[in-house]
């Protein structure tokens, strides 16, 4: 019985072996097969993903001042927004009640003079006395003290 164990063991060893060297071989066929041309030199493209909202050409008006912002609670992460997108709290979205969706607002906060500028995914918030609600990120951007939970901000409307 110890002789078939013994024997049996080895021949599973002899094919792993026996698997990997024609592994091996493969890859460097693959590798020989290779079709890129080596004497022309090539473009890398080098795709550029922005964490911000970049706004080059355009003038933002004044669509209130005086309004209070909150952000958004870390529950609404991942969820999908009134708009059909899906909530990241790591991108610079806000919610509001009534600016169509995508537009892009510029929000400043009046006690430090920071800026950002989201765009309106979501509907909300649904408290009376706030105007916006913005995703964490835009929030502790402009925020003056990392623990606040509220502020007055002054509300831009992007004119195309």
């Amino acid at each position: 019985m110890k002789k078939l164990i013994t024997l049996f063991f080895l021949l599973a060893i002899i094919g792993l072996v026996s698997s990997q060297s024609s592994i091996v071989d493969k890859q460097k066929n693959a590798i020989q097969k290779d079709t890129i041309k080596k004497n022309k030199p090539g473009i890398a493209r080098q795709e550029i993903i922005s964490d911000t909202l970049t706004i080059e050409n355009g003038k933002f008006k004044i669509y209130k001042k005086e309004a209070h912002a909150s952000y958004y609670a870390d529950k609404f992460n991942g969820k999908r927004t009134t708009s059909g997108k899906k909530f990241d709290n790591n991108k610079y979205t806000a919610a509001h009640k009534k600016l169509p969706f995508g537009t892009k607002v510029k929000v400043t906060n009046e006690s430090n003079g920071k800026s950002v500028i989201v765009e309106i995914t979501d509907r909300g918030p649904f408290v009376r006395s706030r105007e916006i609600d913005l995703s964490k990120r835009a929030f502790r951007d402009i925020a003056s003290r990392n623990d606040d939970g509220g502020m007055i901000v002054t509300i831009a409307v992007l004119n195309n």
